[in-house]
Order: structure tokens, then C-alpha cells, then sequence
């Protein structure tokens, strides 16, 4: 007896170890891809990588913001696909808002994607709709009320704002401010625990004194106002606004959360690595596709099976469930 006990001592250790490998393979996969990336782009693009390297960077920031609310909401199992229509109102009201006030532009940014995503939270959290039912309803709706807003000529900004969008110091900052904050809260406070226990049990999460349907609400308001933010940082970078503003931002923030090992079904295995890594490597390898003279097609192709790629390594089977 003694020595079947021993036997299954050592085989359950083993297993525990097979699972943490497997564990850390999966954390380090896609700071390796990252990596691996930008090293091959930069051998097929002859050193214009690192030669343009602050180019590349400078199309980081407003997918890197917005990414963090959705981060939020893929964590506690949700999703959001109005995120581009939110980008694209916020920033029409931010040029229009900045011919009054800088600051005060800001401020109209964030409170008009926080009243898209409240929305979202009441039609999801009240109406007991299902978050991408949801979110597809109002990116429409939204998209629309865009090409009306601009169906004569683009909505320009002022003159102030566009000078602003010459500063990356400051979208550099601002970025790293959001991201700072973001990880400060996910990590160090109960907001990060309660997502993460919501992600991996609702029921379970109730039942632990949680009050679930007030955390997504907030959540989804939380996420819009981030998005809202991140339309100052792309109305200074464009300085107006056309028919196509905040266009598939979306999917770019979807596929760049996967490509930096963002769990499907959210939960437990939640990282905030995953916005900063996934952010740099989608941007890496659409910079890199873009400066080898690639195809929309062409381009379009390579990301989908990279997306297929890591949705297949990332997807946690054992807890995939449908998304809430």
C-alpha cells in the first residue's frame, strides 16, 4: 500500500509539473513571438524596422488604450463590437469640442464613450442580452450616426488639436498613464479579482458576496470612457474625422488581445501582459506587412491565420464556454 501511495505521489507531481510547463510556454509564447516578428520583418524589410522604429511605435497608442477596456471586459467573459463606432463618435464630438476648449474636448471624448458603453451595460446587464448581440446592435446603430455626421465633408478639429498631434511625447505618455493605471487596478485592487472571478464562474462569483450585474455595467461604462480617451489621442493624430473613423478597431483590438495570449473565455488566466504585448506585436506585424508592400488581400490573409494560429494555442478548452 505504502508504495502504491508513493507511486501516485510521484505521478501527480509529474503531472503538476507537464501543467506548469505548459503554463510558462503559454505566458512566453507571445513575448517570443513579439520578438521573433520584429526580428524577421526587420531582415525582410532591410532594417527599415529598427530604421522607423519610432514611426512604428507611433501606431501603438490609440489600439493600446482602447485594448485596456476591452481587457476588462474579455476577462469577466464578455465582449465588445462597438468599440470602433465608440472611437469614431467620441472623436467627431472631440474635434467639434476642441473648437471651444482643449480640455474640455477631452472631457466630452470620455463622457461620450462612457454613454455608449453604459448602453452596452444596460441592454447586456438589464435586458439580459448577450454582450456581442449587443454590441453588434450599437456599432451599427452608431457606424450609422457617423456617415450621417459626415456624409457632406469630414469633421475637422481645431487648429490647436492638430498641433498637439505632432507631440508623441505627450500620446506616449498619456498611453503609459492609461496602462499604468490599468494594471495598478487590475493587480493591486478587488476590481482585478472580482473580473476574473466573474470570468470563471457568474453563479460562483454571486454566491461569493460579488454583486456581478453591477460589476459589468460598470465595467462596460469603464471601457467606453477608455475608448473615449483614446479618441483625443486619434483626433490629434488625424486632426478630423471621416466616414471611416475608428473602422474596425474592433477586430484590431481582438486579434491583438489573442496575439498576446488573452484566454477566450477569459478568467483566472487573465494577464495584463496581454494588452501590452498583443498591442506591440499586432502592430509590429501590420507595420511589417505594410512596409514589404503587401496587399490589402495579401495582408488580410496573413492576419487570419495568425489570429487562427493563436486562438488555436490560446483557447482553454477545459473552460471554453459561451460567451456571456
Amino acid at each position: 500500500m505504502a508504495e502504491k501511495s508513493i507511486a501516485k505521489t510521484a505521478s501527480r507531481e509529474e503531472e503538476l509539473k507537464k501543467v506548469s510547463r505548459a503554463m510558462l510556454m503559454r505566458q512566453l509564447l507571445p513575448a517570443v513571438g513579439l520578438v521573433a516578428v520584429f526580428i524577421v520583418f526587420n531582415i525582410l524589410t532591410k532594417g527599415r524596422m529598427v530604421s522607423k522604429f519610432s514611426l512604428v511605435m507611433s501606431q501603438v497608442y490609440v489600439t493600446m488604450i482602447a485594448s485596456t477596456g476591452v481587457f476588462f471586459i474579455m476577462t469577466m467573459g464578455g465582449l465588445d463590437f462597438s468599440q470602433g463606432s465608440i472611437l469614431g463618435m467620441a472623436s467627431i464630438v472631440v474635434c467639434m469640442v476642441s473648437k471651444v476648449s482643449i480640455p474640455l474636448s477631452i472631457l466630452a471624448g470620455i463622457g461620450t464613450g462612457a454613454a455608449i458603453g453604459a448602453m452596452n451595460g444596460f441592454f447586456y446587464v438589464n435586458r439580459k442580452i448577450k454582450s456581442f448581440i449587443v454590441t453588434i446592435c450599437t456599432m451599427f446603430l452608431f457606424r450609422g450616426i457617423i456617415k450621417y455626421m459626415t456624409s457632406n465633408s469630414p469633421v475637422m478639429g481645431d487648429i490647436k488639436l492638430t498641433m498637439l498631434g505632432m507631440n508623441e511625447t505627450l500620446k506616449m505618455v498619456c498611453t503609459l498613464v492609461v496602462i499604468v493605471l490599468g494594471l495598478l487596478a487590475f493587480r493591486f485592487t478587488k476590481f482585478g479579482i472580482h473580473l476574473k472571478a466573474i470570468g470563471a464562474g457568474e453563479k460562483a462569483a454571486k454566491y461569493a458576496g460579488i454583486r456581478t450585474d453591477r460589476m459589468k455595467f460598470l465595467v462596460y461604462v469603464l471601457a467606453g470612457a477608455i475608448t473615449g480617451f483614446a479618441a483625443f489621442i486619434n483626433a490629434i493624430k488625424v486632426g478630423s474625422v471621416t466616414a471611416s473613423g475608428g473602422n474596425q478597431l474592433e477586430t484590431q483590438i481582438l486579434i491583438a488581445l489573442v496575439l498576446g495570449g488573452m484566454p477566450i473565455s477569459g478568467g483566472a488566466k487573465s494577464s495584463f501582459l496581454n494588452v501590452i504585448i498583443g498591442s506591440l506585436l499586432y502592430t509590429v506585424l501590420i507595420s511589417g506587412l505594410n512596409m514589404m508592400g503587401l496587399t490589402t488581400q495579401a495582408m488580410q490573409l496573413v492576419q487570419g491565420v495568425v489570429f487562427l494560429i493563436f486562438v488555436t494555442v490560446f483557447a482553454d478548452r477545459q473552460s471554453l464556454q459561451v460567451i456571456k
